[in-house]
């Protein structure tokens, strides 16, 4: 991936958990913006020590963040994110980006909520951009333009991939933990030592992933390329469709679909 080209703009997040230092993390890495020109807010220091430690400034208050800096993260939970909208919307300027990681919470809540005019991107992360493999996707709302996502893009595609979508997709992303879980308590059952099982699991997830990315094939022609007849391999996908993996997974992406829209309803 061809280095991204420095971004001199200082950064603040409103919020400080797992999401934020993955997304920061992640950011901070590639030395693309220096510690000091982050502001992180919370609550309480609990979740600030890590920053700190980065070197970032930390705040106990969320208007200074917004004062402070051009780009601004939000990654409070949810239904946190009207109250924060309000707290901080005196100080948004035209200048401002700001950018909700909230999961179900519209580009129109966003725009509804602050100044009229204001320049905003909604976006959803996983935590693998903590080891810039994550996948971000994003839309911008209608006062964001060109150079707003490229501002943006500049700043996460450190992360991993990074797309911009409907916002209607934004609501699809999920991610793979408990497949991994499953994997390598498989292997434990059948004797594998735990810590190797779960190393394993996670080298031969990561390795898919690269090959479908790399190679460009349907899934299907890749699992094809594996299933020797007669093999382990065919022995095992007959399991885990005898299980409904498939509709299983399906069903799973809907439902969490479906609960991110109920909570951009409420």
């Amino acid at each position: 991936m061809a280095a991204a080209p420095h971004v001199p703009v200082p950064v603040g997040c409103i919020g400080a958990g797992r999401m934020a230092q993955g997304v920061l993390e992640g950011i901070l890495r590639e030395g693309k913006i220096a510690a000091q020109n982050v502001t992180v807010s919370a609550p309480t220091d609990r979740n600030l020590e890590k920053f700190k430690l980065r070197g970032c400034r930390t705040s106990h208050n969320n208007r200074s963040v917004v004062s402070r800096c051009r780009v601004v993260f939000l990654a409070t939970k949810p239904h946190i994110i009207p109250s924060v909208l309000e707290e901080i919307s005196p100080e948004v300027t035209a200048e401002h980006v700001i950018v909700s990681m909230a999961a179900g919470v519209t580009l129109q809540t966003l725009e509804t909520n602050l100044p009229p005019g204001t320049k905003v991107i909604r976006m959803m992360p996983n935590l693998p951009c903590v080891v810039q493999e994550g996948a971000v996707v994003f839309s911008r709302g209608r006062c964001a333009g060109e150079g707003e996502a490229n501002l943006f893009q500049s700043l996460v595609r450190t992360c991993g991939l990074c797309v911009e979508v409907p916002e209607s997709y934004i609501d699809i992303h999920t991610g793979v933990y408990t497949f991994a879980e499953a994997l390598a308590d498989g292997a434990v059952k059948m004797g594998m030592p735990g810590a190797l099982a779960r190393q394993i699991a996670a080298q031969t997830l990561l390795g898919a992933a690269k090959m479908l990315l790399q190679s460009e094939e349907h899934p299907a022609t890749l699992r094809s390329d594996v299933c020797t007849p007669g093999g382990t391999t065919i022995h095992g996908l007959h399991e885990l469709e005898k299980g409904g993996l498939r509709a299983t997974v399906m069903n799973a992406v809907e439902a969490a679909t479906t609960r991110a829209m109920d909570m951009g309803r409420k």
